[in-house]
């Protein structure tokens, strides 16, 4: 039986990622192109970028909240990085500058053996993959999502460590087609190794529950309490204390931890038919 379209895009998609992998000349244009518009657009203040290694297999863990944060990842790094990206993405016209530029697809909310297969292949190969651990983005700035543990079992089957990291300042971004002018600010922090003699354990949890993602939490909170220099110099000569002092008490709580949510589209869907079954029963009750 012949394969359906889309099915049989996805498995080329998967083969050019792990047998040809990034087009250097298309990749060096865009991250210059990049660097040029979104420095120069957004304040962006990286940190921490010496914890990504320079060679060797490695896997990238942020937080999502815009579809620019894969961007900013690669603007802090100096070496080709490799996305799982929403299978969706992949069936528009820009799919295949995405391929060529490193991304790969990834069926999202069920296990995709073929998007594994590609990471590890990459892996093996001394790549840098990046995986966003909630699956989704999170457009909410006080919160994050529960993580999936895909980045676990990558580390767990490679061996490569996960350098957690924490963005902030991509959050509702966008003014119709015009980003909001922000401060963005990328941290990373260092290399948590896969521990795989660890006997009686569920070894994914503990990395990725208990090791990885408290990093991002208390690491994201920390950078949402950041005044930043314009705040800090208002502070300095009496003014914006009270927004100082916010962010200061911002500083001692940790973001919201939301659970594993799933698809945005498909969260929309669900609060569009529970609005509209709240709506008629309420007419219901009215007409009554």
């Amino acid at each position: 039986m012949a394969r359906p379209p889309a099915e049989f895009a996805e498995q080329r998609a998967h083969a050019y990622a792990r047998e040809r992998g990034v087009s250097r000349p298309l990749y060096a244009f865009v991250r210059l192109l990049a660097t040029v518009l979104l420095r120069s657009w957004f304040r962006l203040r990286i940190t921490g970028a010496e914890h990504v290694p320079a060679e060797g297999a490695a896997i990238v863990a942020p937080n999502h909240k815009n579809f620019l944060d894969a961007f900013f990842v690669g603007l802090a790094v100096r070496r080709y990085v490799r996305y799982m990206a929403k299978v969706e993405l992949f069936k528009g016209p820009l799919g295949r500058l995405f391929l060529r530029l490193g991304a790969f697809p990834v069926r999202r909310g069920e296990a995709d053996a073929e998007a594994v297969e590609t990471a590890l292949s990459i892996l093996a190969r001394g790549g840098l993959v990046v995986v966003f651990p909630e699956g989704t983005r999170v457009e909410q700035p006080d919160a994050l999502g529960s993580p999936h543990h895909g980045a676990g079992r990558l580390a767990l089957d490679s061996g490569a460590p996960i350098i957690p990291a924490a963005i902030t300042g991509t959050s509702h971004l966008w003014r119709g087609a015009i980003p909001k002018r922000r401060r963005v600010q990328l941290a990373f922090l260092p290399p948590v190794a896969p521990d795989a003699d660890s006997p009686g354990r569920d070894q994914v949890s503990e990395l990725i529950d208990e090791r990885v993602w408290p990093a991002v939490q208390e690491e994201y909170g920390h950078l949402r309490a950041n005044p930043g220099l314009i705040a800090a110099g208002l502070a300095a000569i009496g003014l914006g204390g009270g927004l100082l002092a916010k962010r200061q008490l911002e500083a001692r709580r940790k973001p919201r931890l939301l659970g594993k949510l799933g698809p945005r589209k498909l969260r929309r869907q669900n609060a569009r038919h529970r609005l509209l079954k709240r709506v008629r029963s309420l007419h219901r009750f009215t007409g009554a």
